[in-house]
């Protein structure tokens, strides 16, 4: 005779199959979901394989400066107003070079790891951003102090989540407002660093920002991205426009004084495009104003030119572009290539005229002594005497090069010579007669008549023109 089981049994018994579909079905339902989202970050990954690298390769990648890893001067920057600069070096520490001062601060801080960025505030004397791997720095220095090290108290900290590392600062022209950007966030900050707080710019689905590049009128910013696409943001509305490249992203730009063309090269490609911006951008528009198309204005592929020295092998791909204030030399530092310049990077130096119409016209060369490198280059933000460009060397060294020519604006005044000057006679006498300037010469810098030796030891550079 069957017996009937206890309901307690039976009820315990469809309890543990329950449960037990259930923990099958959450078990199964979690796998599909981390399936789901390994799938999802291997296809990111493969969309912007940066993001897989570490922080030290991610600067490194991006850097406006060639082997950022190891080269003993990592960041140079020039103050806007004075005859000072900034150089970060191998340590992190960052020196403060001042030509009417033979003080030399040296700013040490806990945070301040893998510097890829300074920016002097303009309109101030004292304030420098540094960008590092956590956060940006903003150092006040007293101009008048004697300290050649100034405490932590002396830095303000800025971070914000997600956004690490910092690899790129731009201060607005009028010292208002500070940008920053990093290539693992698609979001631009604009920071209030009196308050120290920031509101992220409107962002774009994508792979992050690379660098910032304010135009010198204020009225737009560069902003270059790991992928082939890099916008122009203008700077009332804040709205922008994306112009898409096709082989590759955005390597480095730079804008015209009036702030109405930028150049720009692309990674992978030996051309230099030029952009036009013939409407003015904000006062209410909402718009950029740019051109539909970018135009190529040189072709920097490999040939052979005649030097001094004799027969080089010259182009290639540009690492860094920079443009003179007053608009008239373009400074191109070349990637060094194994099948040209014997792999090191040379220096390309152009005669530019932005009206009535554009011309880039090439003039001439720089290159390191044997065993010396260029690194970065940057130009004087205000040299009366034509441009003075400053280049980094791979020895520690640093170079300030004038180059000297007769402003377009003033054709018949030499500011070198300070007088009229007439036409050379059977064309003789070039600018190659003129003696150029390093910080090991016996005279003094050539943008001012100041006192005592400059401050950092300089590189010899072999120039042609």
């Amino acid at each position: 005779m069957a017996q009937e089981l206890p309901s307690s049994i039976t009820g315990s018994k469809c309890g543990r199959d329950a449960s037990t579909y259930v923990f099958e079905w959450v078990k199964t339902a979690s796998s599909w979901a981390l399936a789901l989202c390994r799938w999802a970050s291997s296809l990111h990954g493969s969309l912007f394989p940066h993001l897989s690298l570490r922080s030290e390769d991610l600067i490194a990648e991006f850097a406006q400066v060639t082997n950022w890893s190891s080269c003993c001067l990592r960041v140079f920057a020039w103050h806007p107003h004075t005859n000072k600069f900034a150089v970060a070096l191998l340590d992190d520490s960052i020196r403060v070079y001042n030509a009417s001062s033979t003080t030399v601060p040296s700013l040490k801080h806990r945070l301040q790891r893998n510097v890829a960025a300074l920016a002097w505030k303009p309109l101030s004397a004292s304030v420098l951003a540094v960008a590092c791997q956590t956060c940006i720095l903003i150092w006040t220095l007293d101009p008048t102090s004697l300290s050649t090290r100034p405490s932590s108290g002396c830095a303000q900290v800025l971070s914000h989540p997600g956004h690490t590392p910092v690899t790129s600062l731009a201060w607005a022209p009028s010292g208002g407002r500070l940008l920053s950007a990093s290539p693992v966030d698609a979001a631009i900050l604009v920071w209030d660093v009196s308050t120290e707080t920031c509101v992220p710019l409107p962002w774009f689905r994508g792979g992050g920002v690379t660098n910032l590049l304010w135009s010198p009128d204020g009225s737009k910013v560069l902003a270059t991205t790991p992928s082939a696409v890099f916008r122009v943001w203008e700077a009332q509305m804040w709205t922008c426009e994306r112009w898409p490249t096709l082989s590759g992203r955005c390597q480095t730009g730079c804008w015209s004084p009036d702030g109405n063309r930028l150049l720009f090269t692309v990674l992978g490609e030996p051309l230099i495009y030029s952009l036009s911006f013939p409407e003015r951008c904000g006062e209410g528009k909402g718009h950029v104003g740019g051109a539909k198309s970018a135009t190529i204005v040189a072709d920097l592929s490999e040939t052979t030119v005649q030097t001094p020295d004799g027969e080089e092998r010259l182009g290639g791909e540009a690492h860094s572009m920079v443009w003179d204030p007053s608009g008239e030399r373009l400074a191109v530092l070349m990637k060094g290539n194994p099948r040209v310049q014997d792999g090191k990077p040379v220096i390309l130096l152009f005669r530019t005229r932005n009206s009535p119409v554009f011309e880039l016209l090439p003039c001439g060369i720089i290159q390191g002594e044997p065993g010396a490198q260029a690194q970065l280059i940057t130009f004087h933000p205000s040299f009366n005497k034509g441009a003075l460009l400053s280049v980094c060397w791979s020895t520690g060294r640093i170079a300030h090069i004038p180059l000297y020519f007769v402003n377009a604006q003033f054709p018949r005044f030499s500011p070198v010579l300070g007088r009229t000057q007439e036409p050379p006679a059977g064309g003789g006498g070039s600018t190659h007669d003129l003696p150029l300037f390093t910080e090991t010469s016996p005279t003094s810098a050539p943008w001012d008549p100041l006192s005592g030796p400059p401050p950092a030891q300089s590189h010899s550079p072999h120039s042609h023109f």
